[in-house]
């Protein structure tokens, strides 16, 4: 009895430290990633208020590297930049690591210049991790937990130059909607 009880203990203590869940619909499929707010607190509550504000809706993956990452949440179809708010701590000395399905947020060389922007890595990309050679890494704050199959259909699709940018699919992947489904 007391086994079954500690188990039963056990179990609803690990359910109630699931991170909040959000579902992202494409135009070539779905996928949900679970957040990591203990880890990532201030990373977590800056992805959340862009995912409630209908920020990402209509948004694309614009930057897509096989064998590498997909990045999205910052630029429109037209490729038109969104504004966004002001940039976040780098929160990339957290002990999460960008291993395969990890979601980390997008930065310039600026450590501390996330916003809007994530990736989701296709491959266990440890030299992101932090310490990198300049001190700093890229901050992960969720692992995808559905889909994963859409993430391995994007990271396939072929890419073109459009003005400046590399590496963007010659068919748009357009996030249609990111939404929180769970806690």
């Amino acid at each position: 009895m007391n086994k079954l009880l500690a188990a039963l203990l056990l179990t609803i203590s690990t359910l109630s430290l699931a991170g909040p869940k959000v579902e992202f619909k494409t135009n070539v499929g779905d996928f949900t990633v679970e957040l990591n707010p203990e880890k990532a607190p201030k990373t977590v509550e800056n992805f959340l208020s862009y995912v409630n504000s209908g920020f990402y809706n209509g948004t694309i993956f614009h930057r897509v590297i096989n064998n590498f990452m997909v990045q999205g949440g910052g630029f429109t179809p037209e490729m038109q930049q969104k504004p966004t708010k002001s940039p976040i701590p780098l929160e990339s000395n957290n002990g999460l690591s960008n291993v395969t399905y990890s979601i980390a947020m997008a930065r310039t060389n600026i450590p501390d210049s996330a916003t809007s922007q994530f990736f989701v890595n296709v491959v266990n990309n440890k030299n992101l991790d932090y310490p990198r050679p300049d001190g700093h890494g890229y901050a992960v704050f969720g692992m995808v937990i559905k889909g994963t199959e859409t993430i391995d259909k994007i990271k396939q699709v072929d890419t073109t130059r459009k003005g400046p940018f590399a590496d963007v699919p010659a068919t748009p992947i357009i996030i249609n909607s990111a939404a929180v489904v769970g806690k």
